[in-house]
């Protein structure tokens, strides 16, 4: 299946808001995001930042998850911190679109433009063993003493991280010449 991927706009911070849900696993615990305010950080006032990059995948004419990065600072204390030059992940999924490597497809994509912000990323996951190998084939390494708590559900959490590499991103219309297509 492949995705049709739109960058997240500022304007679109309820998309979001939305996938926090899916990337916390709140849909599977029975939670809504009211509950979990330690969470909101990751969708609140998205966009507003130069450093808030992200996308969403459309499929089937549905939005069927989004990932995107932000650069937290240290007293926000949010999970899969690392340092204030290291931008946190967040990938949600709807549970439909699972399994459909639409996720894969969003972070690939993601990794690409985020060359040109940052050096590394990072990202809390479940500790275990689905969770820890689907971000290694990604290039993800776990972070030496990172165990924590979920805000969800109390639940083992690891913080892993990826180095970006800075390669130039090339899309469609670099070189672009409108003189070839006139008379």
């Amino acid at each position: 299946m492949n995705p049709t991927l739109y960058f997240l706009k500022s304007s679109e911070q309820r998309i979001a808001t939305d996938m926090l849900k899916y990337a916390y696993r709140l849909d599977e615990i029975g939670k809504n995001i009211e509950y979990t305010p330690e969470l909101e950080i990751f969708s609140k006032f998205y966009g507003l930042s130069s450093k808030d990059l992200g996308l969403y995948a459309l499929s089937e004419q549905t939005i069927a998850g989004a990932a995107w990065i932000r650069l937290l600072k240290e007293e926000d204390n949010a999970i899969g911190f690392v340092n204030e030059k290291t931008a946190v992940l967040t990938l949600g999924v709807k549970p439909e679109f699972r399994g459909k490597d639409i996720g894969a497809a969003m972070l690939e994509q993601l990794f690409l433009e985020a060359g040109a912000l940052f050096e590394q990323v990072s990202v809390s996951v479940l500790n275990n063993e689905k969770a820890l190998s689907y971000f290694k084939k990604f290039g993800f390494v776990e972070v030496e003493n990172s165990q924590s708590s979920s805000p969800v559900d109390e639940s083992e959490v690891i913080t892993m991280l990826k180095q970006i590499s800075k390669e130039r991103v090339v899309r469609p219309s670099d070189g672009y010449d409108p003189r070839k297509w006139m008379d």
